[in-house]
């Protein structure tokens, strides 16, 4: 490890052969470590690296997830390439964030159910090349880890036996709605480009990551999750068809093409129509001009009668059956005109442009381009249709110039009457079949402007179908969206308040087994203490009587020996004093016996003279000796005084330094008694600050959460309001491209006027020539009569189109209740919405209380606390006053001692003393032994009680115990049961999202049907106008 990387707090050791991290110094201020690449098989010594963010442990020999638990700032964990079967031992990073499990041999995953709630931030979790293989367990263990947004199952052709199923990814996808990106694809499966390198490599840049994540704001997280559509995927597939057909960004040009061509195409009817009606009068001026020439001929060849007259029979029959081949001819013709060929095709290439224009999106200029190009190919059809042009417009003139000599000779040759009457006959039905062809004409635009007026409501309606269609299905998401941030939030606030509510009888329980506990703790201190002081009153007496007694007894003992000492010693003189007598009277005897006369004056004399001598000798040798005895005496008194003195003194020194020594043993066992009293209730508060710390967190962090869920449902709205207001924009430009529209086709309806002028003055100049078109009076009768069946034709379809805009009027009434019911729902939704919030703040006035009460049982807690330590200083002033008594009592014993001394000076007889005492002291043991084995037997059975209370404490906690094992347990199954709810809740709104994609469907297909009718009625106008013009 070099000076950089010591001094920022980063260790790298890859491939360095490492088996144990004990083997490694850890320094306390690293964050980052990686262990890549060696032989570890234990995760241990971590527990005193609390600042770790980056753990690397990847390509190792472990095979268990454990050592983990004081990490709670670790960030990202990576633990791939290992032979790990079992993930555990995750509760308590708090703080970790990213995952990597790959290429393991996991297949339990219920270490991940100890993740749920919103205090683990898990969003990344790698699990591909595993052994996971059931579904359900999956979806069970991964709905509650709330931020997950990235899952890996499968990557690089490494996947688990679940990955087989061809719906795993939907049925993930469903359950879990947090997901954004599976196995590296989003919602709609397509590929993301994500940066999913290890932690490892991403270590140097923390600070920016940090920042990245810090400038995640919560509204672009909202704007993702509002941007997320509901997985449907074959209304996805419906929508798309339908958005590639309407939601082009060149809509307004294409419409505004199709509307050209379609306005092209009446122009190339009038166009067509016109060439045919000159074709026709051409004709009709060329069979009157042979006509004219027959007439000619006949009056030329007028001699020969008879003959002339069979000729002329032949001819007008050979020349009327000519005539009616011919007009037969031309009438099969006009049936089937060159230019309907150039109509047709310029309709298929029409309809090619429609389909080009909604399956490949082109610009508006190739649409221009398309009807330019139309319209060339009709004017190349109808020329090559026409011999010329030219001919048609001069043809007037020149016939006018051809007409005039015929009417000269015609006036010259006195022609017949009935040939004159016939003539003018045939001007006069040409005359009225003028007016009639001219009000046909009349109907027949009547026709055409209803038709078109038809066609734009026809399409005025589809497009307001199609509008509605598509602010039905953005209502329809919207609405589901909101149904489903609303069950959320409902779920949400069920698992708060189920959580608050578990919360408040855990504390309730808690509260109770706590007072049980402090009145049985009480009662057992209470009784300890009596018990105590009981003990320590009777051992005190007891010590203290036996201390008395061993006193007198060392004293007694103390006593005899010195007087016995003393005895012993005047036996010695006596001895000595009878040894010296009995030398001193053999002597005396040996004296006597040496003299003679015993009885004699002189030696009677000598003899009372020395017994004289001898006996004051004696005298005062007995008075000499009886002062050594005095004196002796006295010293004995004095020395025996001296050695009381002695004794005494040493007993009180003794005693006092026993009862020191007993004082400072029972302090000290008072004092370690209370030392753990002390300790255990400060480890007890200890648990209960940060048990209440704990919850002071949690709840935070709840009304953190709740914050961010208002914030998060008020973004929703807010991205809502503004996808309406910019629908309303989108609407606004709808109509003014619709005025445009309009004003466009007010332009061509005066160009079309303008047009019609023209057709006009062409149509006077026809009215001229069209005097000497008598001939073909009867087919414009017949044509007459067919115009009037199509005219009828027409109007019953008009009346069948008229029923049908009502029936779409009322779909479209319909459609517009069904928005507004649906813009009521939304109300409804806003006031749900109000509701939400007004719990919310119930919700958090609640908190608030809480956190109240808890700062009140803080306070509580304190002043017991504070009790308990003037219960300390209370104690310690207990102590001094029964030091003070201690010290009272010592100088009561002081005097009574010196009591005993006076008494025992009193006492004059010794032996009986002695003997007195040597029975009491005899007394006194036997006295003492059987209060020792009472002290023993009262000693053993307080022993026995504290053993049967010890045991009584384990049972109880063991009670307490179990009874936590069979809350969690059966929080456990809350959980099971929970999330087994939570999933029958997610199959009913599938299957509500499938109810609601069949009626999609329906509607779909309801309108395809009805576009299909409108195309085929269109259809069959496009085909009986046709007809109309062919026959014209």
């Amino acid at each position: 490890m070099t000076e950089s990387d010591a001094e920022v707090g980063e260790l790298s050791l890859m491939d360095r052969g490492i088996k144990s991290l004990a083997e490694i110094p850890l320094s306390s201020q690293l964050h980052t470590l990686n262990l890549h690449c060696n032989q570890i098989s234990r995760i241990e010594g971590l527990d005193h690296i609390l600042n770790l963010h980056h753990l690397d442990l990847s390509s190792n020999c472990i095979r268990r997830i454990e050592g983990l638990s004081s990490l709670a700032n670790l960030h990202t964990l990576n633990l791939s390439c290992n032979l790990i079967t079992k993930i555990e031992g995750l509760e308590k990073l708090f703080s970790l964030s990213r995952l990597n499990l790959s290429y393991n041999r996991i297949h339990d995953l219920t270490g991940l159910l100890y993740l749920r709630g919103t205090n683990y931030k898990i969003s990344y979790l790698e699990l591909h090349s595993n052994c996971i293989n059931n579904v359900n367990h999956l979806l069970q263990c991964l709905t509650g880890l709330q931020y997950l947004s990235h899952l890996t199952l499968e990557k690089n052709g490494k996947s688990n036996p679940l990955c087989t199923a061809a719906s795993y990814r939907e049925i993930l996808l469903q359950a879990l709605p947090q997901l954004t990106i599976l196995d590296g694809k989003n919602i709609f499966g397509e590929p993301v480009n994500i940066m999913e390198a290890n932690p490892s490599d991403l270590m140097c840049f923390e600070g920016l990551l940090d920042c990245l994540a810090s400038s995640h704001s919560p509204t672009e997280e909202e704007e993702t999750c509002v941007n997320l559509p509901v997985i449907t995927p074959r209304i996805d597939q419906v929508l798309a068809h339908f958005r590639q057909r309407t939601a082009t960004p060149s809509w307004p040009t294409t419409s505004a093409s199709t509307e050209l061509v379609s306005s092209s195409e009446p122009e190339t009817v009038k166009l067509g129509n016109d060439l045919y009606n000159d074709m026709r009068i051409k004709k009709l001026e060329d069979q009157i001009s042979h006509l004219l020439e027959k007439m000619t001929n006949s009056s030329k060849n007028h001699i020969d009668l008879n003959v002339i007259k069979a000729k002329r029979d032949t001819d007008l029959t050979s020349g009327s059956d000519g005539e009616k081949e011919n007009s037969r001819k031309v009438v099969k013709r006009s049936k089937l005109p060159n230019y309907r060929k150039a109509t047709l095709s310029t309709k298929h290439r029409f309809q090619r442009g429609k389909v080009s224009d909604s399956g490949d999106k082109q610009s508006s200029t190739k649409s221009e381009k398309l009807g330019s190009q139309v319209r060339e190919e009709e004017d190349s059809s109808l020329l090559s249709d026409v011999p010329s042009l030219e001919v048609v417009g001069k043809s007037p003139k020149k016939l006018t110039g051809g007409e005039k000599n015929p009417v000269k000779k015609l006036k010259s040759i006195d022609s017949s009457i009935p040939e004159e009457s016939t003539y003018r006959a045939l001007i006069q039905e040409l005359d009225q079949e003028r007016e009639r062809r001219w009000k046909a004409e009349q109907a027949e635009k009547k026709l055409r402007e209803n038709i078109k007026e038809l066609q734009c409501h026809a399409k005025e309606e589809k497009d307001i179908q199609s509008m509605a269609v598509y602010t039905t299905d953005r209502l329809k998401e919207l609405v589901l969206r909101e149904r489903n941030a609303k069950t959320k939030l409902q779920v949400d606030i069920q698992q708060l308040k189920e959580e608050t509510e578990s919360l408040r009888k855990e504390l309730n329980q808690s509260k109770q087994k706590e007072e049980d506990q402090r009145k049985a703790r009480q009662a057992l201190e209470e009784t300890l203490s009596k018990m105590e002081t009981q003990r320590v009153q009777q051992q005190a007496s007891e010590i203290k009587r036996i201390q008395t007694a061993e006193l007198k007894a060392s004293a007694a003992e103390r006593e005899v020996q010195l007087l016995r000492v003393s005895v012993r010693q005047q036996k010695e003189k006596t001895e000595q004093v009878h040894e010296v007598l009995t030398l001193r009277e053999q002597e005396h005897r040996k004296e006597l016996e040496a003299r003679v006369s015993l009885n004699g004056s002189e030696f009677q004399e000598a003899v009372s003279k020395e017994v004289a001598k001898e006996q004051q000798r004696h005298e005062r040798h007995i008075k000499e000796l009886e002062g050594k005895i005095s004196h002796l005496c006295q010293n004995y008194k004095d020395l025996e005084d001296e050695f009381r003195i002695a004794l005494t003194i040493e007993a009180k020194r003794f005693a006092e330094v026993k009862e020191a020594f007993d004082n400072v043993a029972a302090e000290l066992a008072e004092h370690k008694h209370v030392l753990l009293q002390s300790q255990q209730k400060e480890k007890q508060s200890a648990t209960l600050i940060q048990e209440l710390t704990s919850m002071v967190k949690e709840q935070k962090s709840k009304i953190t959460e709740l914050v961010k869920s208002k914030q998060e449902t008020m973004c929703n709205w807010k991205s809502q309001i503004q996808a309406l207001e910019s629908m309303v924009e989108e609407d606004k430009q709808k109509t003014i491209q619709l005025e445009l529209l309009k004003q466009e086709k007010s332009k061509l309806i005066s160009q079309i006027t303008a047009q019609e002028s023209v057709i006009d003055g062409l149509k006077a100049e026809r009215k001229i020539w069209g005097q000497e078109l008598a001939q073909q009076g009867a087919s414009l009768a017949q044509d007459r009569g067919k115009l009037e069946a199509k005219i009828e034709v027409l109007t019953n379809e008009i009346e069948t189109q008229k029923k049908q805009n009502e029936r779409n009027s009322d779909s479209l009434k319909i459609k517009s209740k069904i928005v507004e019911d649906q813009t009521e729902t939304i109300r409804k939704l806003k006031v749900a919405l109000q509701e939400r919030d007004e719990q919310i703040r119930k919700h958090r006035e609640e908190s608030t209380e809480m956190e109240k009460r808890l700062q009140v049982q803080l306070e509580e807690k304190e002043a017991h606390v504070d009790e308990l330590m003037e219960q300390l200083e209370r104690q310690n002033e207990r102590k001094e006053e029964l030091k003070q008594q201690l010290q009272q009592k010592d100088k009561e014993l002081e005097d009574t001692k010196k009591a005993y001394s006076a008494m025992n000076k009193k006492w004059q007889d010794k032996g009986g003393l002695l003997s007195k005492l040597e029975a009491q002291v005899k007394q006194m043991k036997d006295n003492f032994d059987i209060k020792e084995k009472h002290l023993i037997e009262e000693r053993e059975k307080s022993l026995q009680s504290q053993k049967a209370t010890m045991e009584k404490l384990h049972s109880m906690d063991d009670a307490f115990r179990r009874q936590l094992e069979s809350t969690l347990a059966a929080h456990q199954v809350e959980l099971l049961q929970l999330a087994n709810e939570k999933q029958q809740q997610i199959v009913a709104a599938n299957e509500k999202v499938y109810q609601v994609e069949e009626e999609m469907r329906q509607l779909l297909q309801e309108t395809a049907s009805n576009k299909k009718a409108m195309e085929e009625k269109i259809k069959r106008l496009t085909v009986a106008l046709s007809d109309i013009q062919q026959e014209l």
